[in-house]
């Protein structure tokens, strides 16, 4: 099943390259700070069901991916996302499994796509993050690269169907690094947790506007320290 699994995510991460640029005129910049060795988290934005298949695009290695737990709900389609690399987290609770797989996931030194704002968002402005990017990359010690999706969610916004053929621009930012764990820690202090997610925030939304095109959106002073506790939502 991992051989069929491993075909399969190439050939949809093939296809996905093929028909992003076809479909969508898509652009793909900023390639160059995806590692090319060693775990990474890649943290996009996120605000249509495109974003999953366009994260492939970005790094000829296989991602790994957090996927909301619903989409197991038949069990064929279950193992085959598996066997493609993904598994799943209960949204809106702390899951502890997730966690411990995303920690064993980073530590084969794989890639992993985790959404911080958590599911899917409308609009100009990244607001309140789970803070489960911050807390897994310091965890296991490995960057964040945080990724503006632009065009996608007039693609297809919540309740579409059937995408349009709307130019698509992704923007990879300069990874992130979380500081070193103090000595003697396992886990990292939540300050530390907080100062990441919070430069993340800002990450996102200047990249974010710069994918759309220089659209902005200042975000409101009393929401910039909003963030979520450590759940891998």
């Amino acid at each position: 099943m991992r051989v069929v699994g491993l075909i399969l995510y190439w050939l949809v991460r093939n296809g996905t390259s093929l028909l992003s640029r076809l479909y969508f005129r898509a652009s793909y910049e900023g390639l160059e700070n995806v590692p090319a060795t060693g775990a990474f988290v890649l943290a996009p934005v996120h605000r249509s069901n495109l974003d999953f298949a366009l994260m492939s695009v970005v790094t000829k290695r296989r991602m790994r991916y957090m996927g909301k737990e619903s989409l197991w709900k038949y069990p064929w389609f279950g193992r085959l996302i598996e066997a493609m690399g993904a598994y799943p987290v209960s949204r809106g609770k702390a899951d502890r499994e997730a966690l411990r797989r995303t920690v064993e996931v980073l530590g084969e030194g794989d890639g992993l796509v985790l959404f911080p704002e958590g599911t899917r968002r409308s609009g100009p402005v990244i607001e309140e993050l789970y803070e489960g990017a911050a807390f897994v990359a310091s965890r296991a010690d490995v960057p964040i690269i945080p990724v503006g999706i632009g065009g996608t969610e007039r693609s297809m916004p919540k309740g579409a169907r059937i995408p349009r053929p709307v130019k698509v621009r992704v923007v990879v930012g300069p990874p992130l690094y979380p500081p070193p764990l103090p000595e003697g820690r396992r886990h990292p202090p939540r300050k530390s947790i907080h100062e990441l997610t919070h430069a993340l925030q800002k990450e996102l939304q200047r990249l974010l506007e710069e994918a759309e095109g220089g659209r902005t959106a200042q975000l409101p002073e009393s929401r910039v320290n909003e963030t979520r506790s450590p759940d891998v939502s």
